[in-house]
């Protein structure tokens, strides 16, 4: 009934990439952040389903287009 307006968090859009990162064996998907100097990878969020991958999108004001998925 009242929901908290969720606050942008702000991210290095140059040296960070958003990557959801998803399991061949068990399907777990995990989103976050790469990057792009050092390849490595910050763990932000579990994704569990659609709420979750909205919950991101919106968080971290990141459009679909913009991530990419590795396995």
């Amino acid at each position: 009934m009242f929901h908290r307006k969720m606050k942008t968090v702000e991210y290095d859009r140059e040296n960070l990439k958003p990557v959801i990162r998803s399991s061949i064996c068990t399907g777990e998907k995990v989103a976050g952040f790469q990057n792009v100097n050092t390849g490595k990878f910050e763990e932000v969020m579990l994704i569990r389903d659609n709420k979750d991958m909205d919950e991101f999108l919106t968080k971290y004001d990141v459009s679909v287009a913009e991530i990419r998925k590795e396995w």
